[in-house]
């Protein structure tokens, strides 16, 4: 996938979107960096309320499941960021 960069959504099938440009300074690639940060924050308060409520003895089973399926989600999107940011440094340190 050289000189591709893995993009922060799917398709409406759930495959991976990839962009081909010659920089990484085009409107889409911007955007796609927003996308990261934004992907990356909302993981960081995630975890800021995950470890309040396991702290609660009196947090429901529904309320633990809510926060696994938000967690899983969370780890998807920040996987995917680092999948992305990983070939985008292979790339980088091949001269591409």
């Amino acid at each position: 996938m050289k000189g591709l960069r893995l993009l922060p959504w799917s398709d409406p099938d759930g495959k991976p979107c990839y962009l081909a440009a010659d920089s990484g300074d085009s409107p889409l690639s911007r955007r796609a960096d927003e996308i990261e940060a934004l992907q990356l924050d909302m993981g960081t308060q995630l975890l800021s309320h995950a470890t309040a409520l396991l702290a609660d003895n009196k947090a429901s089973n529904r309320e633990l499941r809510f926060l696994a399926d938000r967690l899983t989600e969370a780890l998807t999107d920040v996987l995917r960021v680092a999948e992305s940011r990983g070939e985008r440094l292979l790339a980088y340190d091949d001269g591409a």
